[in-house]
């Protein structure tokens, strides 16, 4: 059993890596992690995208505030199962310096809005339109979904590729540390 396990979450990531649909369903899937890998800060890349509100929306205009960003796509499994968790994360936030950025790779605004409709929750933060994957390319995104963490300074200090529960103890707990200094 766990040689199955470990097989169908090889092929699940490989079906995020290249873009093939799946059909399993949740509890079929590995679980989420909760732990983003810390790293020697590093100038993050510029990313100015807009969003689906329409407005466009510039890292570098967010300079003083710890900013979580995520790229992803609504075919890719993990990132779907991990979008509610970025909100209750947000939620747990909503007070201190935090920004959460939603970066969906290469989808049009009607298919993320037929996603999002979909979940049992409404997500607040922005989502960002790469529809031609060029912040993708500037990032080094390898794989979906893939998340960086970005201190006040604008550097990234942290990143992890794999879907995540982002309101996990450990995850709130590191970005805390970096609101506090």
């Amino acid at each position: 059993m766990k040689i199955r396990r470990h097989v169908l979450g090889a092929v699940l990531a490989a079906c995020c890596v290249f873009g093939v649909p799946t059909a399993t369903h949740a509890a079929d899937l590995p679980p989420l992690s909760h732990s983003l890998t810390m790293q020697a800060p590093k100038a993050a890349p510029a990313l100015k995208l807009k969003g689906l509100d329409g407005k466009m929306h510039d890292l570098a205009q967010l300079r003083g505030r710890v900013v979580l960003i995520n790229y992803w796509a609504t075919w890719c499994p993990p990132c779907r199962r991990e979008m509610p968790s970025m909100q209750r994360l947000m939620q747990a936030l909503k007070d201190e310096t935090f920004v959460a950025l939603a970066v969906d790779v290469g989808e049009d605004v009607e298919t993320i809005e037929t996603f999002t409709s979909q979940l049992d929750t409404e997500l607040t933060f922005p989502i960002l339109l790469d529809t031609r994957s060029h912040a993708m390319q500037a990032w080094k995104v390898a794989g979906l979904p893939t998340t960086f963490l970005v201190d006040r300074q604008g550097r990234i200090v942290a990143s992890a590729v794999g879907g995540r529960e982002f309101d996990h103890p450990e995850i709130i707990r590191t970005i805390r540390d970096l609101l506090g200094k």
